[in-house]
């Protein structure tokens, strides 16, 4: 992709709930390196006003709608996300705006570079001049590296026990427009997340999760609404509440999970250490689960 895009995401239609997913390079054309959401924005506010150098976004409205105002320096066109397997790609040196949110909508954005402040132009007609002299756009800005991954390819999940499985509180940038978390890879999170999924329209009383991972480190959050964790590692149990967009419950490998008691509305998003691998990650069943245990 080159040019903005409005495109679709996989949904996998379940009446337990629905579920889409991005994964570097496959949904979308670069690795994701920061992933943020805004939500309680006033009605009437607008956020963004900027571009970026050299950083490419992807935006998702996981709840409510909103318009995306996008400018190449010669032309304005509008974007509408209202439905959370649409996604708009905004390739580098385009002006945004979000603008028109609904009640309780939720902006999901996809970032492929980390935060640095000489990545953005936040004056439009300095946008214009750059965008139209044709200028290097590169940033000469170096701290955008961050560590290695901590956890990443984890193969030892096995030893795992629910008392390894913890609260993250992550930042929030307050303001009168409306709250941004930001989660930058092997920083606020640790690990690199090279795919995330959310699960939207749950139905009232059903439960999602009910498996085990090999491998795969999870970040669960209430982006919106509430639900319960229940987390098993085959011979202690706990129960952690998710209900607050600013805290997400890390998952090690090696820990049965399910999730139940959804509020009306919620979305669970997910952000993971590895893509999805059904033939060696996934245990779905208990009793395979159990034997798994027991080998370590």
């Amino acid at each position: 992709m080159t040019e903005p895009t409005i495109f679709d995401l996989p949904k996998v239609n379940d009446k337990r709930g629905n579920l889409s997913f991005i994964e570097n390079r496959k949904e979308i054309p670069f690795d994701i390196a920061r992933t943020y959401w805004v939500y309680d924005v006033p009605g009437g506010q607008r956020r963004g006003s900027h571009a970026f150098r050299t950083q490419k976004e992807v935006i998702v409205a996981l709840s409510g709608s909103f318009d995306v105002v996008l400018h190449d320096g010669k032309r304005q066109k509008t974007y509408h996300l209202n439905r959370s397997y649409k996604a708009l790609y905004v390739p580098e040196m385009t002006w945004r705006v979000l603008d028109n949110f609904s009640t309780n909508s939720i902006c999901l954005v996809l970032s492929s570079g980390v935060y640095q402040e000489s990545e953005y132009i936040r004056n439009f007609k300095e946008f214009k001049r750059l965008k139209n002299s044709g200028e290097t756009f590169l940033s000469d800005d170096t701290s955008s590296a961050y560590a290695p991954s901590l956890v990443h390819k984890n193969e030892l999940g096995g030893q795992s026990s629910v008392f390894d499985c913890s609260l993250i509180e992550f930042p929030v940038i307050k303001n009168r427009a409306g709250s941004i978390t930001a989660i930058t890879n092997s920083v606020e999170v640790p690990f690199d997340v090279p795919r995330i999924f959310y699960v939207y329209d749950i139905p009232y009383g059903e439960v999602r999760g009910v498996h085990s991972h090999k491998k795969c480190h999870q970040i669960l959050i209430a982006a919106s609404g509430s639900f319960d964790v229940e987390l098993d590692d085959g011979t202690n149990r706990r129960t952690i509440t998710l209900n607050r967009p600013t805290y997400g419950l890390h998952i090690p490998p090696g820990i049965w999970a399910t999730q139940r008691n959804y509020s009306s509305g919620t979305i669970c998003l997910v952000l993971t250490s590895d893509v999805y691998d059904e033939q060696h990650d996934y245990i779905r069943e208990y009793s395979a689960f159990k034997k798994y245990k027991e080998k370590e």
